[in-house]
């Protein structure tokens, strides 16, 4: 099997990698590089671009998911580009990977950067942890955005959720084949079978956080493709959790909810990182009153 075409089978079977095929060619160069030591892990991070402070969380596995669409967003704030455990250039612990702790890595992070408030938008696995750190520390959030991640896990396709339930067999496999990609070459001491390993047991495991977003505090932002590995029933379900989709506007506009959704033609899953409309839809969202 070709290098790419593996890149597609993984990716079909670990919605978590979802930005692969896109990005493995093209690491982007890292401006303002950091780390910081927080919860007992030594956090890559990187800075671009001036304003407001936006986090910003990659999808799993690759950690450079929103390619050339990092600098796009940088033009009008402060982008701050997080490796989480075990990606990229922030080494892996013992600790389980959990989208919880992962969040509480977030939160702590703006708090060491001494932010106050910052925006974060986080892509797939990302989001889910961008979605955690407004959960567990609404003091840190301003307004978030979450790219192409459910609620729950009744949210993706049954396929996607017995593909999620096979990584960790198949994690050997796939690390050696990243490994030896262009993507491993970006990131030599990245362990990519351990991490395929952890993201399977992440993957795995149920998960309910719908009565915790209907209590989030910050204004919300979901974006989804139009052919997502979300089900567009789980999409509509989360818009209402949020308070959309119950009423009609107004002709003035005034009846509708604070928080908003996207959904973006000729996407997928895969794509919607990187798709150039995307920056536009998230800027237009951030610079709302």
């Amino acid at each position: 099997m070709q290098q790419r075409d593996f890149l597609k089978t993984a990716m079909a079977t670990a919605v978590l990698a979802a930005s692969l095929p896109v990005q493995a060619q093209d690491t982007p160069a890292v401006p303002s590089a950091k780390f910081a030591e927080v919860n007992g892990q030594h956090i890559f991070y990187s800075i671009q671009g001036a304003g407001k402070p936006l986090i910003l969380l990659h999808g799993g596995i690759d950690p450079d998911s929103f390619g050339s669409n990092l600098a796009e967003l940088a033009k009008g704030r402060q982008v701050i580009a997080v490796h989480l455990q075990g990606h990229g250039r922030t080494p892996d612990t013992d600790r389980p990977l959990r989208c919880e702790t992962l969040g509480d890595d977030v939160a702590a992070l703006i708090g060491h950067l001494n932010l106050g408030k910052a925006d974060v938008m986080g892509y797939s696995l990302g989001a889910s942890v961008a979605l955690q750190t407004a959960i567990r520390h609404p003091e840190v959030v301003d307004r978030l955005v979450l790219v192409s991640a459910p609620m729950s896990q009744d949210g993706y396709y049954p396929d996607g959720v017995a593909a999620f339930e096979q990584l960790e067999a198949n994690s050997a496999t796939f690390g050696e084949s990243v490994s030896a990609s262009a993507l491993g070459q970006a990131y030599p001491d990245v362990d990519w079978t351990k991490l395929f390993r952890k993201l399977g047991d992440l993957g795995k495991r149920p998960f309910d956080w719908s009565a915790d977003v209907a209590r989030i505090q910050a204004r919300t932002l979901l974006v989804f493709a139009d052919a997502d590995a979300i089900r567009p029933e789980h999409v509509v379900e989360f818009w209402k959790v949020l308070g959309g989709g119950r009423r009609d506007a107004g002709i003035d506009g005034s009846q509708r909810p604070a928080s908003q959704l996207a959904i973006v033609p000729n996407t997928t899953h895969y794509t919607l990182a990187v798709e150039p409309m995307l920056p536009e839809i998230v800027e237009r969202f951030l610079a709302t009153e």
